[in-house]
């Protein structure tokens, strides 16, 4: 794991010299496939260093991280034009990477507890420096406190475990059973159920994502919601007891708000804020899946996550696309797209088509995955799952039908195509999401 860390450490000096800007997303993709070399659908972990690992789980969200981050440059080709403090912007990117890879595989709990809170520093420089608004200040803050504040007391159950356990490994933390187990299953889920995000504490998240930059949106929606998920994969390693008495509440939580957030999506006329609920929508399935603990939903849930890490990027880079154009990122400006850009119309309806879990994307094995699970654990969530995926299929169409059809806008007058990069960026995005389907054993087959 090491080697990969020093890779990065190197990757960081160019981010300094000028007109590196191509030189430094052409490494990281680089790195990316060296490490995509390494796979070995091991359940266990390997390739182990001092303090760092890999298991089935880190490599998938690793290799996602290299992947988003180097399409991530790709996308910010606007601050290379300008020169909008460009190298500070790789340098921070670059910093966004090193965290996320040090998190993923971390074997420590405390490690991963550092590199998860420090992941955020890199994404606030991101929010604040490059967004659109002047209320990117007030959506930096509510990401910083939002965040922070749940994982105080992940802090205090990890310190607590390291008393009564004398280890913070992973490896040697399976169903140990500890006093005040009900406090301190509340104390380390907290932090993960606010960073995925659950209904109810999910607020930071569409402020975040309406004044990010394109960016910025990318790497929140693509990985950094994925470290919620992740760290719930393994906390439950030793919260299984606690977790089949009192998980039935974040999973009625999360099916009703999901229901409640896809019927916010449908009154959004701001292309960003849609996609960024949509998201919410989105993981509040993955969530009631992986607290179910059975099979069916842990892998589903980390299946949709990777899927989802791809297409909700894809559809953030899209709007970006639209609202270079059009200088606005509102519904009642973007709409007749078909005229104005008939290129990008196909790549609208497959990323749309991707966002509603249609075949042969993984976002649809996911969802059958978690369907499953989630149905088996009780009947009655058949009702708010029904509602789930239909107004999930709504929102999709109601983003697509109303950006590309309809009278086009009276202040357009002329004629607009992609360009190449913005073809290969897409392509990039939709390309693995739907060749992950031929190989979704590594998806599915890691417990």
């Amino acid at each position: 794991m090491l080697k990969f860390v020093f890779m990065l450490v190197i990757i960081f000096f160019f981010s300094f010299l000028e007109r590196f800007y191509w030189m430094v997303q052409n490494l990281i993709f680089l790195v990316g496939f060296l490490f995509m070399i390494k796979i070995n659908f091991l359940s266990y972990f390997t390739y182990i260093s001092y303090m760092f690992g890999l298991d089935m789980i880190s490599y998938g969200l690793i290799l996602l991280s290299f992947w988003i981050c180097g399409l991530m440059l790709m996308a910010s080709e606007k601050i290379y034009l300008l020169n909008n403090y460009k190298n500070f912007f790789v340098f921070m990117l670059m910093m966004l990477l090193m965290m996320l890879l040090l998190t993923f595989s971390s074997m420590s709990m405390f490690m991963f507890y550092l590199f998860f809170e420090a992941s955020l520093i890199p994404t606030l420089f991101l929010i604040l420096g490059w967004g659109y608004q002047p209320e990117r200040l007030q959506a930096g803050i509510y990401l910083l406190f939002y965040t922070l504040l749940a994982s105080l007391p992940l802090l205090i159950g990890i310190f607590y475990i390291l008393n009564f356990n004398n280890t913070l490994s992973f490896n040697l933390l399976i169903n140990v059973s500890f006093l005040n187990m009900n406090l301190l299953y509340l104390c380390l889920i907290f932090a993960f159920l606010v960073k995925m995000p659950m209904f109810l504490v999910h607020l930071w998240l569409p402020k975040a994502h309406v004044e990010a930059p394109v960016s910025g949106s990318m790497i929140l929606a693509g990985v950094l919601l994925k470290l919620g998920g992740y760290g719930l994969l393994r906390m439950f390693s030793l919260l299984q007891i606690s977790g089949v008495k009192y998980n039935y509440w974040f999973i009625s939580i999360s099916l009703v708000g999901g229901v409640l957030i896809s019927l916010i999506c449908l009154r959004q006329t701001d292309l960003k804020a849609l996609i960024a609920y949509s998201s919410v929508a989105h993981m509040g399935i993955v969530l009631s899946g992986l607290l179910t603990l059975t099979y069916w939903g842990l892998t589903g849930s980390y299946a949709l996550m990777i899927a989802h890490g791809l297409c909700s990027s894809g559809l953030f880079c899209l709007a970006n696309i639209s609202y270079e154009r059009m200088g606005s990122r509102s519904l009642l400006i973007n709409k007749g797209l078909l005229n104005f850009m008939p290129s990008l119309s196909l790549w609208w309806f497959l990323l749309c088509s991707g966002n509603m879990a249609a075949p042969p994307t993984l976002n649809l094995l996911g969802e059958i995955s978690l369907l499953n699970s989630i149905v088996s654990w009780s009947w009655v969530t058949m009702i708010m799952l029904s509602f789930l995926s239909f107004f999930s299929a709504a929102y999709s169409l109601y983003l697509f039908a109303y950006s590309q059809h309809g009278k086009i806008y009276s202040g357009n007058f002329f004629f607009s195509v992609g360009n190449v990069r913005e073809f290969l960026l897409l392509m990039l995005h939709w390309l693995p999401l739907n060749l992950l389907i031929l190989k979704s054993g590594a998806c599915m087959l890691w417990i």
